[in-house]
């Protein structure tokens, strides 16, 4: 049901580290070898679930729940099997409400969610997915901030106006849920770099960083530059000019 790697995971001397360089051109140093945490989460259920990919294919995954999470959250991953390597492929997704269920064009979250499941069902691997809407702000105070935006303030902006960080979310429980299933080398799938950073701070081994693509459009052109701006996406933004009325 998990993915092993084939290295016993053990505390790496302080004499054995590594520089990796990622895709974003961040230097971190990584243990050969992560430490496991002390405390960590555990699978509570598995279940198999047929999903119908947005090219029509058929796809066959796993949906696994977890108990003892950081956050106490209701996050979970999906589990896809045909792997095509020993360190599978992982997106981490978090949840956008009006994305990922409405097709909202404001964002790329809905695009990036169905690449990722398209990917990981021709290579196998996890996608974990992560209740932390609106950046961990939460879906009320997401659509206030979508307020705030139509009158002249950018995303990030517009948290702050509402008292919030640029970003809320903490990928420790993402960890949490690697180690639970037994992953603690990985490859990537992510244009953002805090992804990596604090996945490797919480000791998993990323191998690989890997972009997704890059879904521009009139509409969240603005959103997907403040993110280069503000948080170094990795990604090539095309020229887009909005309607003019």
């Amino acid at each position: 049901m998990a993915f092993h790697d084939p290295h016993p995971v053990h505390k790496p001397s302080t004499s054995r580290k590594k520089i990796i360089m990622n895709s974003y051109g961040l230097e971190k140093k990584c243990p050969d070898k992560p430490e496991r945490p002390k405390n960590t989460a555990v699978i509570r259920s598995v279940a198999r679930l047929p999903i119908l990919l947005t090219n029509g294919a058929a796809a066959h995954a796993k949906i696994i729940s977890f108990r003892h999470l950081s956050d106490n959250g209701e996050h979970f991953a999906l589990q896809f099997e045909r792997l095509t390597t020993d360190v599978p492929l992982v997106r981490l997704h978090s949840e956008c409400l009006t994305g990922d269920a409405l097709g909202s064009a404001r964002c790329d979250c809905g695009p990036q969610l169905h690449e990722a499941l398209q990917r990981l069902h021709q290579e196998g691997g996890l996608l974990l997915y992560l209740r932390q809407e609106g950046r961990g702000i939460g879906l009320y105070r997401k659509l206030e901030a979508y307020c705030l935006q139509e009158q002249g303030l950018d995303t990030f902006s517009a948290n702050r106006a509402l008292g919030h960080k640029d970003d809320e979310r903490s990928y420790q429980v993402a960890a949490d849920m690697l180690y639970a299933l037994d992953i603690p080398k990985i490859r990537l799938l992510s244009n953002n770099p805090d992804k990596a950073n604090q996945l490797m701070d919480a000791g998993i081994h990323i191998a690989a960083c890997l972009p997704t693509g890059v879904y521009c459009n009139a509409d969240n052109s603005d959103y997907l530059s403040s993110k280069v701006r503000f948080t170094s996406h990795a990604m090539e933004l095309p020229r887009i000019y909005k309607d003019t009325p």
